[in-house]
């Protein structure tokens, strides 16, 4: 009979356990399965821990300064442009190389250099603001002891990233790894990247509109996407609508929007030497169009970019009858590099990049962009509506678990006392 007394308290002490842990283990990322080693475009939402320079923050991510540029439609021909220092919370889309990695959809090109006050807690949520947890940094460097870290070990830094042949409803996508903030709601992140919930439920496979702070969603955006011969160096190029990529060495920069989603090359003066951009058997260079009107319409001939191959600029002229003659090419819009305060930063110091000397190739400052006006307040590089980006709040596999341990400790304090 004594023993009966000890049922209620246990089994008080085995729910509210399973309960606590069923509240702090909820939060997901979408994982696409793969069976091929091509690699695919893609893009994570980073926010930044702190003031950084934009050569700082692509070497957190292996870049090139003047890709993460581009990818936010933030004007290059500024000054020393990749020594800007951007301010702390600033959300950025990052483009990164997707690859197949044991089965499933992962960046593997990523890898960051401790210091001595690093922690992988730390590095995983406050470095890279919950776009990868303590324990997948774990597991990925077979650390056995994560609570010792060699200072100067490079770590290699698995980052989200999902492709699905970059397409979403038939249409050229590509998709971005968005780390839910505790202010976002389904709705107002489908609005700001002018898709559909029922899209973003589907693609990530969720039952009801529900998210949870910590949660990694796969966000699909319309782009252009490239039809270059898979032997080019920059095959399956997708550019995301609003963008700019720059290809071929720095000689080429192609844009994607905002009329259409038709993809835009012309020259990009950022390399000391270029090779020919003269389309063959005409006189017309990469990015020109002639139009010439008759009854029947408008006879459009066009030099078009065709591909990296071997180190030479590929182009291609292509001629078609239209209804009417197109007007003058639009250019997504540009924003000076931002600047300023945006809440107040995380104490924490600057990256170390994985390599001295920086992320990527030095580039020429100068550069043939165009300047289509300046929106310091209202830039791409904002995230969604409402978002104020905290990585600290952030909830990551390993502190979950370091939350779940201390409550079991308790419960099982409380139920001893009771006992």
């Amino acid at each position: 009979m004594p023993k009966q007394e000890h049922i209620f308290p246990s089994c008080l002490f085995f729910l509210l356990s399973l309960v606590t842990l069923a509240t702090l283990v909820n939060t997901k990322s979408t994982i696409e399965p793969c069976s091929n080693s091509n690699s695919c475009n893609a893009l994570v939402g980073y926010t930044l821990y702190t003031d950084l320079k934009v050569s700082e923050v692509a070497a957190l991510f292996q870049i090139d300064p003047i890709a993460l540029l581009t990818a936010n439609a933030i004007d290059i021909s500024y000054p020393d442009v990749e020594n800007h220092i951007l301010p702390a919370r600033l959300f950025l889309k990052v483009p990164i190389s997707c690859s197949c990695s044991d089965g499933i959809r992962k960046s593997v090109a990523t890898s960051y250099k401790t210091r001595p006050s690093d922690t992988l807690s730390g590095i995983a949520d406050n470095i890279y603001a919950g776009l990868v947890s303590a324990d997948q940094i774990r597991e990925a460097n077979s650390i056995s002891d994560p609570t010792v870290l060699d200072v100067g070990q490079t770590l290699l830094v698995p980052l989200p990233c999902t492709c699905f042949n970059n397409t979403d409803n038939n249409l050229p996508a590509i998709y971005l790894s968005y780390v839910v903030e505790p202010v976002d709601t389904l709705a107002g992140i489908a609005a700001q990247y002018a898709t559909t919930i029922t899209d973003l439920m589907n693609v990530n496979s969720l039952g009801s509109p529900s998210i949870t702070p910590g949660d990694i969603l796969s966000v699909p955006i319309p782009a252009c996407a490239s039809n270059f011969p898979k032997y080019a160096s920059d095959v399956g190029l997708v550019v995301p609508n609003g963008t700019y990529a720059i290809l071929a060495s720095h000689c080429v920069q192609c844009s994607c929007g905002p009329g259409n989603l038709n993809l835009y090359c012309t020259p990009a003066s950022l390399a000391a030497s270029c090779s020919s951009m003269q389309c063959r058997n005409s006189n017309l260079m990469l990015g020109n169009v002639t139009a010439q009107s008759s009854s029947a319409g408008c006879r459009v001939i066009s030099c078009a970019y065709d591909g990296f191959v071997n180190g030479t600029i590929w182009t291609t002229l292509s001629s078609s009858l239209q209804p009417q003659c197109p007007g003058p090419h639009q250019f997504p819009q540009l924003v000076a590099p931002p600047s300023g305060t945006i809440i107040d930063s995380l104490p924490a110091p600057a990256p170390a990049p994985s390599q001295a000397g920086g992320g990527g190739p030095t580039t020429p400052k100068s550069s043939i962009v165009p300047v289509t006006g300046l929106l310091p307040s209202s830039s791409p590089a904002n995230g969604p509506i409402g978002s104020t980006s905290d990585a600290s709040l952030l909830a990551s596999p390993s502190s979950i678990f370091a939350r779940a341990t201390v409550f079991y400790l308790f419960i099982k304090l409380i139920v001893s006392m009771v006992l």
